[in-house]
């Protein structure tokens, strides 16, 4: 766990931030991604099982948004967070390695829906317009799920033309994954003036997951 809060605080806060700690990581279970050869830290994330819609509240993202659509999942849920490469690094077998490793984590308990907040890098939604209106227009939560506010500060999504290509370059990688597997979106961000990010939230049911994409990760995650 020291491992991961200190790189989350190099990742998030830069080489002085010091490490990034709260206290959901006593709650949840971190993952580590290692260079066994040099003995360095690549990439972490964090996780927390649910095990019904009913407990959604008590999440990291339950802080932030309201969640009460979801309890309809009966089944188990799994909450991603703190996810982060270690600056500089760039292969991207490091996130590729992530996704095996959440795949053998879904498949052993069955998880029903991935979920966490998707983090956007500062709180100016400014630069962010033609992403945040593509994720309103292509990406928005289907109506049963739809994500409610609670957060005092949000920035609401208003789907629009945007240039698809431009508009996914600012989206960030992790995000791009979840996209690619099916996933989708709040209709808003969270101001986390904390963290100094935009966090939105995304889900992505596993039974809509692409065969072929399910395949491939279960290739991996072997």
């Amino acid at each position: 766990m020291a491992a991961a809060q200190a790189l989350r605080g190099r990742a998030f806060f830069g080489p002085d931030g010091g490490p990034d700690a709260d206290a959901f990581d006593t709650r949840c279970r971190h993952m580590l991604i290692e260079d066994a050869r040099a003995g360095t830290l690549l990439a972490c994330f964090r996780f927390l099982w649910i095990e019904s819609g009913t407990g959604m509240g008590d999440s990291y993202s339950g802080q932030y948004y309201d969640l009460r659509r979801l309890e309809g999942f009966d089944g188990p849920l799994l909450e991603l967070g703190r996810f982060c490469i270690r600056p500089g690094q760039s292969d991207p077998d490091i996130l590729r390695l992530a996704w095996g490793a959440i795949t053998a984590l879904v498949d052993a308990r069955g998880a029903q829906l991935l979920f966490g907040c998707a983090s956007f890098s500062g709180t100016d939604p400014a630069p962010y317009a033609a992403a945040f209106a593509f994720l309103a227009s292509r990406h928005a939560a289907p109506e049963r799920w739809r994500v409610g506010r609670k957060a005092p500060e949000v920035v609401g999504f208003a789907p629009g033309p945007s240039d698809a290509r431009a508009a996914q370059k600012l989206i960030p990688p992790l995000l791009r994954t979840y996209l690619s597997m099916g996933g989708w979106v709040s209709d808003h961000a969270v101001v986390d003036r904390q963290m100094n990010t935009l966090h939105v939230f995304t889900g992505v049911e596993t039974a809509a997951i692409p065969p072929a994409r399910a395949r491939a990760l279960r290739a991996i995650a072997g």
